[in-house]
């Protein structure tokens, strides 16, 4: 049976984040299901104000030609650049986002980034929202952390974490470039982050700064985001191959490793 929305506010409330803002991520699978408004209500009432990642990765171009250690095999997406649509405010979040994110763009009170590929939107976060240009597309990683904001994960896992990519960069660590049609032209898009299958190994790293409720068979977890982008830089300062992950043929990694 999917959780109520009694349930959500009573195991959030539980978590004490009625003053602060928030990324989220989420899957409403993990709730029995759960309606994604009724989430997103619940969400609401129980924080300050909300963002979430929007990507748009059906605006994104493989080119024939490109920098090198970038991440990338060139041309190699020929029918997927045939399918490339231009970004637009109203184009929906990709997929693998989740659900979630895309119930929130269409909100009427929401506001919405217009980076090409790596938008957010978010609610009482227009501030944090207007932070991101196509130079510094997790500025708004930045902005939520400034203003003591924190991470939640609704029964997802810290392989979605979008904030440890932000960290990452702090880090030092090697960024992409990739590219995207915005209205009649190309763009180039800095700031690519790599993969994320790794993310896990931070999770004891963090540990003394997360809060846990279980809600309904799903757990979620409440991050301090200041204290996971520390623990991030720390970990790849001590390891620079730390929350790499261990597939062969990933090519960011691999660029990482060997570039």
């Amino acid at each position: 049976m999917p959780a109520s929305l009694s349930d959500l506010k009573t195991g959030f409330a539980k978590l004490g984040l009625t003053k602060n803002l928030v990324i989220a991520h989420a899957s409403l699978r993990a709730f029995g299901s759960v309606d994604a408004e009724t989430m997103l209500s619940a969400l609401l009432d129980s924080t300050r104000g909300l963002i979430m990642p929007t990507f748009t990765y059906k605006s994104m171009l493989n080119p024939e030609i490109g920098p090198p250690r970038n991440g990338i095999t060139y041309g190699t997406q020929t029918d997927l650049n045939k399918l490339a649509e231009p970004f637009h405010p109203d184009m929906p979040a990709d997929k693998m986002m989740g659900v979630l994110p895309e119930i929130l763009r269409k909100h009427p009170k929401a506001k919405r980034s217009s980076h090409p590929i790596q938008s957010f939107a978010g609610i009482n976060a227009d501030a944090i929202i207007n932070s991101q240009t196509i130079f510094e597309p997790l500025a708004p990683i930045a902005a939520l952390a400034e203003k003591d904001g924190w991470v939640l994960l609704l029964g997802v896992d810290h392989t979605v974490n979008t904030s440890i990519h932000y960290a990452e960069k702090l880090a030092g660590r090697m960024q992409f470039i990739r590219w995207a049609i915005a209205g009649d032209r190309v763009v180039e898009c800095g700031g690519f982050p790599g993969d994320s299958d790794g993310f896990n190994a931070i999770a004891i790293d963090v540990e003394k700064y997360t809060r846990r409720v279980e809600i309904n068979g799903a757990m979620v977890q409440a991050i301090h985001l200041k204290s996971l982008i520390n623990a991030v830089i720390q970990k790849i300062t001590a390891n620079p191959f730390a929350l790499l992950c261990t597939r062969e043929d990933c090519e960011r990694c691999n660029a990482v490793r060997y570039g």
